[in-house]
């Protein structure tokens, strides 16, 4: 596995080494040997059709989450703002294309909004978490707040949840002092 940094401390791109041939391909997507640091304690999975939306989403301390996120099948647009208000890149976003074909891999720690957009026919993404998810601890901030800047592409079309679509803007005060 090569784990590449990012310009965000903490947020990691991880290409597993495949190895195929005419049957197939094998690969390791995870090993706890890379993460000691890490407790993942539930993997996640959804699957969504062409334009669908999910995000941005994050659960709030004591049940702040990282995640491992991976697509199995399909490809998609993945998105992570970081929201560390201490942080030199508050704020911003960082996009990658996942896919079933080039099967990278996000570590997504704790303070960052994450969500993703389908741009194939369909995609099955598969996240793992450290932390139990918590309804009273679920936020997020709303995907196409201008003050982030995020290109989506084209979204014309986007599908969205009712919850997705009533998030809030990202409001800088409302993470001064916590501690993710």
């Amino acid at each position: 596995m090569i784990i590449s940094d990012t310009n965000f401390a903490g947020l990691k791109i991880l290409e597993p080494l495949v190895h195929g041939d005419d049957r197939g391909y094998f690969t390791e997507s995870f090993k706890s040997l890379d993460f000691p640091e890490h407790n993942f304690i539930q993997d996640n999975e959804s699957k969504s059709a062409k334009n669908v939306l999910r995000g941005l989403h994050f659960q709030l301390p004591p049940y702040a989450q990282t995640k491992l996120v991976r697509v199995i099948s399909g490809e998609i647009l993945d998105v992570v703002v970081d929201l560390r208000s201490d942080s030199q890149t508050f704020g911003t976003a960082f996009n990658i294309i996942l896919s079933g074909d080039n099967k990278l891999q996000l570590l997504v720690p704790k303070g960052f909004a994450h969500g993703f957009l389908v741009l194939s026919d369909n995609a099955i993404v598969n996240y793992k978490v450290d932390a139990p998810y918590s309804p009273e601890h679920d936020s997020g901030i709303l995907f196409n707040d201008p003050k982030l800047n995020i290109n989506w592409g084209n979204i014309e079309n986007v599908v969205l949840s009712p919850k997705d679509r009533q998030l809030p803007r990202l409001d800088p005060m409302a993470f001064q002092g916590i501690h993710w």
